[in-house]
């Protein structure tokens, strides 16, 4: 007879067997596989799955039903999704120690901020278009604009782009993104969530800015205690320190309303400076790879398609709205960074894709639904976001997979455009 351990322990084989298959299929056809782990997971999901009757399909009472069958968002689903997006972000840090983030200070400004005005500010006038007020249009704005750094840093690995002069350009601006996205969530929850509190909002971006400042201090100043913390022989040491060390400061984060993510981005940073970059890149790859599967997986386990139907339209013009947007800025962060013509468009295709950031929004959209956003609007924002992620997830890794088509296409025009056909930066 089977106990609740054994059916657990069956939903996560289902689960690693699902994701695994997936990325097979992925690979066999040459494509992405971050599309096929949200795809996969939305097909097992009480959304998908947990609606066929099967029993009523196949006229017997002795199949189950697919409620039955469909996995649903269980602790370790939940728990392995933050895990992963963690595991990604401390993958990014490693790449972008404190020395080189101070160095292109001023080129991550200017891309950031350049980013910032075209996205948000088309974010805003497309939310109240699409809403017609305020907050509404505020947290669509903030959904429009946050780039995924979860997806991207795995595309950018998986690529082989991490090497690459652009991915300078694309991994600063995610800094600004994700350091301007922490202040954003905290004034988002306490509009949201306090009814337009302004002293709540402030005191929830002082908290964001002091742990912020925090972690900064810490990268600055900890070098050689997080040198000290890896010094052994024992890859098991190595792996069991760095995970406690990174998840705990995240979790702390996370408690305070600070994105484990941003926590996560500066822990990586602080273990850069030591002499274990490469230890910790080959030891922790494999549970990144897998525990990122598990995020992606669990976007499309959460997502109900049905909710799209009555928000397609809304989808449909954001997607048509914002993909040139992030192209724009992308390519001008590229040429703020004195990158050529051709590796500043791989900038904006790659800057393209949105993901957990948007879906934390939509989250804090649902819960004021019956407060702030009355009216069925929270819903529709939620509905929105997870519709518009889907989107652009699948849109923004298959425009990263098919660069160089695009780019031949693109880049002869513009260097026309420029009357040059010489190219700064290299290639």
């Amino acid at each position: 007879m089977a106990t609740a351990e054994s059916t657990a322990l069956i939903d996560v084989g289902i689960l690693f067997g699902a994701v695994a298959l997936a990325g097979l299929i992925a690979n066999r056809i040459n494509q992405s596989v971050i599309p096929f782990y949200i795809l996969v997971g939305m097909l097992l999901g009480e959304h998908v799955l947990g609606g066929v009757d099967f029993p009523a399909l196949l006229g017997t009472d002795r199949v189950p039903h697919g409620s039955e069958l469909a996995l649903v968002e269980t602790d370790f689903i939940y728990v392995g999704h933050e895990i992963g997006i963690v595991l990604l972000l401390f993958f990014l840090g490693l790449e972008f120690n404190l020395d080189r983030l101070l160095a292109s200070k001023e080129r991550i400004g200017k891309a950031g901020a350049v980013d910032l005005a075209i996205n948000f500010g088309v974010g805003l006038l497309l939310g109240y278009a699409l809403f017609g007020s305020l907050l509404p249009a505020f947290l669509t704005a903030g959904i429009v604009y946050i780039s995924s750094s979860a997806i991207i840093t795995k595309s950018l690995l998986d690529l082989g782009w991490i090497a690459n002069d652009e991915s300078d350009a694309m991994l600063g601006t995610l800094v600004f993104e994700d350091l301007f996205i922490a202040v954003y969530l905290a004034v988002a929850t306490a509009l949201v969530l306090g009814g337009g509190d302004v002293g709540e909002a402030l005191g929830r971006i002082g908290v964001a800015i002091g742990f912020i400042l925090g972690l900064l201090l810490l990268v600055y100043l900890g070098t050689e205690w997080f040198q000290r913390g890896l010094d052994t022989d024992s890859h098991e040491f190595i792996v069991l320190r760095a995970l406690g060390i990174t998840l705990l400061i995240a979790g702390a984060a996370l408690s305070l309303g600070v994105s484990e993510a941003v926590a996560a981005f500066f822990v990586g940073m602080a273990f850069s400076s030591t002499d274990h970059v490469h230890d910790l890149e080959n030891l922790l790859e494999p549970l990144r790879d897998a525990f990122a599967a598990i995020f992606f997986f669990w976007i499309g386990l959460v997502t109900d398609p049905s909710l799209f139907l009555g928000v397609a339209g809304l989808i449909a013009v954001a997607v048509i709205a914002t993909t040139p947007t992030k192209l724009v800025s992308g390519y001008f962060g590229g040429r703020i960074y004195d990158l050529s013509e051709r590796r500043s468009v791989r900038v904006g295709l790659g800057m393209s894709t949105r993901g957990e950031f948007s879906l934390i929004i939509a989250s804090l959209a649902l819960s004021g639904a019956e407060t702030t956003l009355a009216g069925g609007v929270g819903q529709d924002i939620y509905a929105f976001a997870v519709g518009y992620v889907l989107v652009m997830s699948v849109l923004g890794t298959s425009l990263m997979q098919y660069a160089d088509r695009i780019e031949s296409v693109v880049v002869p025009r513009l260097e026309a455009r420029a009357g040059t056909g010489t190219q700064a930066g290299g290639d």
